[in-house]
């Protein structure tokens, strides 16, 4: 299971989560969904992310109200909610939480100004969901996104294997050569975000934002490839000069 983070290396990814284990076939990522509900205030900012998702063949609803939220969720089938907690309409606590209950394996990037973000940390599940404080970088919402899909619906895999490294998303667990490894959530959140492309070159601005919550350096992701080599193996994270960092079988 995944220890409490390390002061100064927390992070707002958590792991998908699923009713059921299923494994997926080594080096294979299964076809997803891409429908995303984009729950947003009308803001440029909100313009500028529909925008970028829609070039790259996303498929997004734009939803500027609490109970389009709803309407959207029973009708559209997303694969993942982007919901702005401050939208008007409805007390959003409560539509986080009836999307939570009409679609409990589609998670949910919730938006929120800093002064709430503890508060909505209760209502989120800690195994599916995640969350972002406003305001953000519209390439940081955007990064988020692309990684929630390339991970696909939780309820279609829970058990990731690279070689021998294996990641249990429901639980957290990750192991390698069949050895329990313990990670921090910002270790974790690293991996799963090399995972999501093995045997790619991930650059190292990407991992940067889609792992932290802050703006990152390069030397910061720099130091947590380090330290994710000490547990899972100097070798199976290969560093391209220049260009970024690749997950080996």
């Amino acid at each position: 299971m995944l220890p409490a983070a390390p002061p100064g290396g927390a992070s707002s990814y958590t792991p998908a989560a699923a009713s059921a284990r299923v494994s997926v076939p080594p080096n294979t990522m299964p076809p997803t969904n891409n429908h995303v509900l984009l729950a947003l205030p009308p803001t440029a900012a909100s313009a500028s992310v529909l925008r970028s998702l829609r070039s790259e063949g996303v498929s997004v609803s734009p939803v500027s109200d609490g109970i389009g939220v709803l309407d959207a969720v029973r009708n559209r089938d997303p694969a993942l909610v982007v919901l702005d907690v401050e939208l008007p309409g409805p007390d959003q606590a409560a539509v986080l939480a009836a999307v939570q209950n009409e679609a409990p394996n589609v998670p949910v990037i919730a938006v929120t100004p800093r002064e709430r973000r503890l508060g909505l940390l209760a209502l989120l599940r800690g195994d599916r969901d995640d969350f972002l404080v406003r305001p953000f970088a519209v390439d940081e919402l955007a990064a988020r996104i692309r990684l929630r899909l390339r991970m696909g619906p939780a309820v279609e895999h829970t058990v990731l294997r690279h070689g021998e490294l294996v990641v249990d998303t429901e639980f957290g667990d990750v192991s390698v050569d069949g050895q329990p490894v313990s990670l921090s959530p910002t270790e974790y959140a690293l991996l799963m975000a090399l995972i999501a492309e093995p045997g790619e070159v991930v650059p190292p601005h990407r991992l940067a934002r889609e792992v932290w919550s802050e703006p990152a350096s390069p030397n910061l992701v720099q130091v947590y490839i380090s330290y994710l080599r000490r547990k899972i193996g100097p070798d199976r994270i290969r560093t391209v000069r220049g260009e970024g960092y690749v997950l080996e079988a």
